[in-house]
């Protein structure tokens, strides 16, 4: 296959081009489960649970959405969809981040960093006062995003989930 064709179910790589990033449009919501499904499995080996709770996720957004309280941002390249975060309520004063995703051909241009950003300015402006979120030891890179960006982890613990053992980790700053 050429070096310029996507895998069967992948997405296509993109170019060098400048990353936008905007709401939501149809079909991406499909997209961010779909490839947080392949995503990590390619990459850690987690089963179909993986994409099904992001699934969950997904669906409940949808279903509850308050468009001054919670955010889906996507980022795209080219037109292409090539990451993803989401802001939720977890109560009137603390937003949680949800579902941080760089695809594996958009890594080492600071989009993380730059989707977790939104994410906060977004809740700062919703008002805010703190943001949490859940994330699993070996997301290394997620991780080292979110110290630099003021969370503490706040507790661990161990779980076997998506057919690994894991640790889970609770992380969580003011706003």
């Amino acid at each position: 296959m050429p070096a310029t064709e996507a895998a069967p179910g992948s997405t296509p790589a993109p170019s060098a081009g400048p990353v936008m990033l905007r709401p939501p449009r149809p079909g991406d919501l499909g997209w961010v489960v779909s490839r947080h499904g392949a995503v990590y499995a390619a990459e850690y080996g987690w089963d179909a649970r993986f994409e099904g709770m992001v699934a969950g996720i997904v669906a409940r957004f949808v279903e509850r959405f308050d468009p001054a309280a919670e955010c889906c941002v996507i980022a795209e390249r080219d037109g292409v969809p090539v990451g993803s975060v989401f802001v939720v309520r977890q109560s009137k004063r603390t937003a949680k981040l949800r579902l941080l995703l760089v695809e594996p051909s958009a890594r080492g241009i600071g989009l993380g960093r730059r989707l977790v950003r939104e994410a906060m300015a977004f809740a700062r402006a919703a008002g805010y006062r703190r943001m949490v979120l859940w994330t699993n030891e070996v997301l290394v890179a997620a991780r080292g995003i979110y110290v630099d960006e003021g969370f503490v982890l706040e507790r661990s613990e161990p779980h076997e989930s998506f057919g690994a053992s894991l640790v889970g980790e609770y992380w969580s700053r003011p706003l």
